[in-house]
């Protein structure tokens, strides 16, 4: 069952996907993304999200019962 669930998630997420998750605007991501407090892929013109990237988060956010910021947490993450 399991298996069967991680097949079905999405490796990556568009940009307008991850800021419908957080309830916030493309505009406000993609200015995240260009100075360097989110993680992103560019393919070509495209940016995309890594899933890992938005579960690692929310994971530490749960983990640590506090709010974790995107920026340090990027910062640690490419450790």
């Amino acid at each position: 069952m399991e298996q069967q669930l991680a097949a079905e998630r999405p490796r990556f997420y568009s940009v307008a996907e991850v800021a419908r998750m957080f309830g916030m605007s493309s505009m406000t991501l993609y200015r995240a993304i260009a100075d360097g407090s989110f993680p992103a892929i560019r393919v070509r013109g495209r940016l995309i999200v890594p899933a890992r990237a938005v579960e690692g988060m929310a994971e530490a956010a749960v983990v640590e019962g506090t709010v974790v910021d995107a920026a340090r947490w990027v910062q640690g993450a490419s450790r």
